[in-house]
């Protein structure tokens, strides 16, 4: 009885030990792994939603810059973008490959020609429903399809690389370049032919590997990512990156050409006004503080600009038989050309611009003809004789004045008359030196006289 009850005693200290160690390990094993899922480091979100061009190019690496200052746990680029350079897509590329944080893409849109490259670049790749990835096919600024084959080689190769990288089929980069590449994909029972360029839906790319995941928002991604929702940071651009995305849009761009020239031009041959001087000063530093911003344009083009205006209005008051005019041009046209992202683009900008300009000017310059800068080289006052102006010396207060000859006057000669030397004229008759005349006609500046009979 006593080994019974001793025995029983033994059995309810273990249970409670083994109640005890189980309650005190419980959250222990249900918090651990959770614990362990979640990763430290802020989140930062950085949006890839505009065309793909060196301004992008700059707020994107300050976007990373400021990541990993922060000592980020993960970049997220949010991604939406029809394309773009793709030199500056290669440059992205490299920043998103170098980067010491952990990368992924997530495509809520489309990541079309070179932002399939910028996603292929990243860590991870994510997708929302209904969005796509490739197309990355090369077109020129006009929207033509270029086919030099060099060039579609150099892309195919960084596709091709930037998907192999990530473990990813080359072959299908290779397809969504070159319309000539033949692809085969079972996984789809599709075979891309000869003039086909591949695009790949989320569900596609999931099936084929260019998506590593589907989700439906950004916190979805963070969360599978292994990350905490609650620190999350958006890049946002800055009021001067705003601006800049304006101000070099081509139609912004052209009409800022189309001020500072007209401006400018009117200001310096119809002086006096100041507005169209300082609208011109005010449309051209618009121009290069947009493409400055935008990391298109660099001092040299501030400079050129500059030198080009001093060389012009210099044309304009020394002589230089249009050296310093066309200097001036030059120069001109090449700093606004220099800080446009696109030579092409800032060509046919200029035509514009410069078309409507000389429309313009050649307006104002009729209307305000008067006050024009012309003006200072064309004598305007007329000297009349109702404002005391003559071309001769009226003489006729001469007329019935006597003298003496003081040279013979063969019929002209001169006559000393109230102690004035004046040369006069006979009506044919010779005169000897020192013989009395009287004036006998006085026409304009021809004095007639004759000899002085009386004396």
């Amino acid at each position: 009885m006593h080994r019974e009850h001793h025995h029983s005693s033994r059995k309810l200290i273990f249970l409670t030990l083994w109640i005890m160690i189980s309650v005190l390990l419980l959250p222990l094993v249900y918090s651990g792994p959770a614990a362990a899922q979640t990763k430290g480091g802020a989140v930062f979100v950085i949006p890839v939603d505009q065309e793909i061009e060196q301004g992008l190019g700059k707020f994107m690496e300050r976007g990373f810059a400021e990541a990993v200052d922060s000592k980020a746990g993960l970049i997220l680029l949010d991604i939406n973008t029809p394309g773009g350079r793709v030199d500056t897509a290669e440059k992205l590329g490299k920043l998103i490959k170098d980067s010491p944080i952990p990368t992924v893409a997530y495509i809520k849109g489309e990541a079309a020609s070179a932002g399939s490259y910028i996603a292929l670049s990243a860590n991870k790749i994510a997708m929302k429903p209904g969005s796509i990835i490739g197309a990355a096919a090369l077109v020129d600024g006009r929207g033509n399809a270029i086919t030099d084959p060099k060039t579609i080689a150099w892309w195919k190769s960084s596709m091709a690389s930037a998907a192999e990288a990530g473990g990813r089929n080359p072959d299908i980069a290779r397809g969504m370049v070159d319309s000539k590449t033949t692809v085969s994909i079972p996984e789809m029972n599709f075979n891309k032919e000869n003039g086909q360029i591949i695009s790949l839906t989320s569900e596609e790319a999931l099936k084929l590997g260019y998506a590593d995941h589907i989700a439906s928002s950004e916190q979805e991604v963070i969360q599978w990512m292994g990350y905490s929702t609650d620190d999350v940071i958006r890049v946002e651009r800055t009021w001067a990156e705003k601006a800049a995305e304006i101000l070099t849009n081509p139609i912004v761009q052209t009409l800022l050409l189309f001020i500072g020239i007209a401006g400018v031009v009117i200001e310096l041959l119809v002086p006096g006004f100041g507005v169209p001087g300082i609208l011109g000063v005010l449309g051209f530093g618009l121009y290069f503080f947009g493409n400055y911003i935008a990391g298109f344009a660099g001092s040299e083009t501030w400079l050129l600009f500059i030198i080009g205006l001093a060389l012009l209005i210099l044309e304009m008051f020394i002589p230089s038989f249009g050296i310093l005019g066309i200097l001036g041009s030059i120069s001109l046209v090449a700093g606004v050309v220099r800080a446009a992202y696109n030579m092409q683009h800032a060509f046919i900008s200029l035509g514009i611009a410069f078309a409507g300009a000389v429309a313009v000017v050649a307006i104002i310059a009729v209307v305000f003809k008067d006050r024009g800068i012309w003006n200072r080289f064309i004598l305007q006052e007329r000297l009349t004789a109702d404002q005391g102006f003559s071309s001769v010396v009226n003489r006729e207060t001469l007329l019935g004045q006597r003298g003496v000859s003081l040279t013979p006057l063969r019929p002209a000669g001169t006559v000393l008359i109230a102690d004035e030397r004046v040369d006069v004229v006979t009506n044919g008759e010779f005169i000897a030196p020192d013989m009395p005349i009287i004036v006998s006609k006085v026409e304009g500046g021809r004095i007639v006289v004759k000899a002085d009979a009386s004396v």
